[in-house]
């Protein structure tokens, strides 16, 4: 044997389980100990057998919270729905279970999510770690939907925790970015299956200025997507219908292929941005389609990107969309990808972003091969401007002591996860950045 081979056994001997991971867009990588437990034994033995750890679930944040060099756990092996409470429409379901599996799972017990985003790749317990949500005034985000959880400590403990059992820890529990422990199972308020209208349009930017506060309170779900310097804007409702299924159009170009091309050639010849901006009559016609929730809620979103969200107070999210569209024009950013704009109603969870508030929720997105700090550092200002707060799964520059003034539950917070957590185990550095010390992208 060669002395390079067997120092290449020697190292995986000594770590064999070590491997390079990155998150879905590409833009966190590390070198982490790889770990997926079979059990709850096994995963148990891992918690208290390591002095730092992290969970991750589909990597879908954009941020870094899953990225680190220590053990980085995967709990793909807990999926599936483990109790189904007919009467109050409820589900316990394992923590590794993808979004895209548990809607036809719960379909087979008559029941479907109350609401869900367009993206449905991400882990249960991921997407209500980071406050994941969809759009819809009187719709909160995932974690609202959460009734209880087990809860796996630093120390090895499991406890459970509810409005009765651990009410802080509860509270506290619901969007927690995972430094509070792992969430084994997660109970959920459900509804009975329903079917949805999706209908989407192209409509005059200034017609949705004008009426959106009208048409936020007329459909269960709206949102749009606005383009830097088109004057059209497409709009995408979605309402309950007892009407028959109708199946969605399959085109020879999609939609993400459309993204795609037209975000490369934007990046190759920033020029043509404008031009390919205003051709969306050409490949945007009205689209109506019907079916069940599960099916309806998703999109294809296959061209890859780096995202930064933050959530405007509902009265100021017009007057900010105008100024983001007006700086993003000004400096002729070389940005395909559109604005998004969605509504989100309050919850009282300690860290949710949509805290004791009612939201806009706006989305600034930049294809993957692009460098995103220009864009987000120019548009982060005005966000902030207007209250925002950043979605934790997505970019943003805040420090600690700027989140501290942006939740009210700041230090209640950090107090239940010093008692749970003292030896900051779930910490990495990205969290001990954002909890203990100025952070950055």
């Amino acid at each position: 044997m060669s002395m390079a081979n067997q120092q290449i056994t020697n190292q995986q001997a000594i770590n064999p389980q070590t491997k390079p991971w990155q998150n879905w867009s590409g833009s966190q990588q590390s070198a982490p100990q790889f770990e997926q437990p079979q059990d709850l034994d096994q995963l148990i033995h891992l918690v208290q057998s390591h002095d730092k750890l992290r969970v991750v679930g589909a990597g879908h944040s954009f941020s870094a919270l899953a990225k680190t060099d220590n053990v980085l756990l995967n709990l793909d092996h807990f999926t599936g729905v483990t109790e189904i409470d007919v009467d109050g429409c409820q589900s316990t379901v394992q923590g590794g279970t993808r979004l895209f599996d548990l809607g036809q799972q719960l379909a087979e017990s008559n029941q479907a999510l109350i609401n869900q985003g367009d993206i449905d790749r991400q882990s249960l317990a991921g997407a209500i770690a980071t406050g994941t949500h969809g759009t819809g005034l009187g719709l909160p985000c995932l974690s609202a939907l959460v009734k209880g959880f087990e809860l796996l400590t630093a120390h090895g403990d499991l406890i459970q925790c509810n409005a009765q059992q651990n009410p802080e820890i509860f509270q506290a529990g619901r969007v927690a970015l995972g430094c509070l422990g792992v969430l084994t199972q997660i109970q959920l308020q459900n509804r009975p299956m329903y079917k949805l209208k999706e209908h989407t349009r192209l409509c005059a930017l200034s017609d949705v200025m004008q009426n959106m506060q009208q048409w936020q309170h007329q459909h269960r779900h709206i949102e749009f997507w606005a383009f830097s310097h088109a004057n059209q804007v497409i709009l995408k409702t979605l309402d309950e219908t007892d009407e028959v299924c109708i199946n969605r159009p399959k085109d020879w170009l999609g939609e993400d292929l459309i993204l795609s091309f037209c975000a490369e050639l934007t990046r190759l010849c920033p020029m043509f941005n404008p031009w390919l901006q205003k051709l969306l009559g050409i490949f945007v016609k009205p689209v109506t389609v019907v079916g069940w929730s599960n099916r309806i809620f998703p999109s294809v979103r296959s061209t890859k990107f780096n995202e930064m969200e933050y959530q405007i107070p509902l009265q100021q999210g017009m007057a900010c969309f105008e100024e983001v569209l007006y700086t993003l024009r000004k400096h002729k950013v070389p940005m395909f990808f559109p604005i998004e704009y969605r509504l989100v109603k309050g919850d009282d969870i300690w860290l949710s972003p949509f805290y004791q508030q009612d939201s806009v929720s706006l989305s600034i997105h930049q294809f993957y091969k692009q460098d995103y700090h220009a864009v987000f550092k120019l548009v982060e200002p005005i966000l902030l401007k207007y209250g925002g707060r950043p979605h934790w799964g997505k970019l943003h520059s805040l420090k600690a002591a700027q989140l501290r003034e942006l939740y009210p539950k700041w230090d209640s917070f950090m107090r239940i996860r010093q008692e749970l957590d003292p030896q900051q185990k779930w910490l990495n550095s990205y969290l001990q950045q954002l909890f203990l010390q100025a952070s950055h992208f």
